[in-house]
């Protein structure tokens, strides 16, 4: 029986590990422990430092102006040239700047205002149309030139606008249609940004199978557009409509080379024309008039942004089918 204990310890110890063997002699102080990864939850999403920063500093980068334009609105024509930006002055002049901005000039804000509303009514809403359109088509039917079409709305979409602007101008004056609001409003139906969004987008979220479907029951090609394509195009249909509208409403230099009547200038072009006023001699400085014009221009975009926002989800087809 001794010699069989004998044996067995022996082999018993050598199996231990040897953090085991060394917390039996006495050295477990000595021995370094091994760190453990953190699991990483799908609900906690992992830090990142230098992402952190790089949001502040974007952030920084958007709201400081924001912030300066919401300060020296509030201030004087004598406040913006004797008080720091960032700060207020000891006069608050935000009300009496925004009653002498729409009563200047015999209140030609109030009617640049109008025009840019005309020129975003029936330029970024008929451009969101005719994108949605064109979008829907080339995404669910099959035609010959279909890559072609494809080829000639990518190459669109590299060109600048501003490179297309001089012969627009050419083609316009020969049409007689300079210097009206048609000049602004039938360059701005033509965007290819919106109708490749739109192309993409209806690719994706408009399932085949449903349209198959509304066909089977009886509905036309115009009322399965309408009532099935139209509700399941919506979030596409936002993000268009307010890329126009924002392109549409700070356009600055198309309406800058079609336009000479002040009586149809846009809000841009208007409240350049008030700060050029400065340069002339026995012009009226008026650069606090100006910046509050600016912060009621951009009022309506983000009016706009908040009301839209709840449009922006997708996914707004999902389950519909069943795979």
């Amino acid at each position: 029986m001794s010699s069989t204990s004998s044996t067995s310890s022996p082999v018993t110890t050598a199996s231990q590990p040897p953090s085991a063997q060394s917390g039996q002699s006495g050295g477990s102080k000595n021995t370094p422990r091994l760190r453990t990864r953190r699991k990483h939850t799908p609900g906690r999403p992992k830090r990142s430092v230098l992402l952190t920063v790089l949001t502040g500093l974007i952030m920084l980068y958007t709201v400081v102006p924001l912030v300066w334009l919401v300060i020296s609105a509030t201030k004087t024509q004598d406040g913006l040239a004797n008080s720091s930006g960032l700060w207020f002055s000891h006069d608050f002049a935000l009300w009496d700047n925004i009653s002498k901005t729409f009563t200047y000039h015999d209140g030609i804000f109030v009617r640049w205002l109008l025009n840019t509303l005309l020129y975003v009514v029936l330029g970024a809403g008929g451009a969101t149309l005719l994108a949605i359109l064109g979008g829907y088509a080339l995404a669910k039917f099959s035609f010959p030139g279909k890559r072609a079409v494809f080829a000639v709305v990518i190459g669109a979409v590299a060109v600048p606008g501003t490179a297309l602007a001089v012969p627009t101008f050419l083609m316009f004056s020969k049409m007689g249609l300079t210097d009206t609001p048609w000049a602004v409003i039938i360059p701005s139906l033509v965007s290819p940004f919106g109708l490749y969004l739109m192309w993409v987008f209806a690719t994706e979220a408009i399932p085949t199978e449903l349209m198959e479907a509304a066909r089977i029951d009886g509905a036309g090609e115009i009322r399965t557009f309408f009532q099935v394509a139209m509700p399941l195009l919506a979030p596409g249909t936002v993000t268009v409509l307010l890329f126009t509208t924002v392109a549409t409403w700070n356009n600055y230099f198309l309406p800058l080379i079609m336009l000479k009547d002040p009586n149809w200038y846009p809000l841009t072009l208007g409240l350049d024309s008030w700060n050029s006023q400065a340069q002339t001699i026995g012009g009226d400085v008026i650069f606090n008039l100006v910046i509050t014009g600016s912060l009621l221009t951009i009022v309506p975009l983000i009016a706009a942004f908040l009301l839209l926002q709840k449009y922006w989800q997708s996914g707004l087809a999902a389950g519909s089918v069943k795979e």
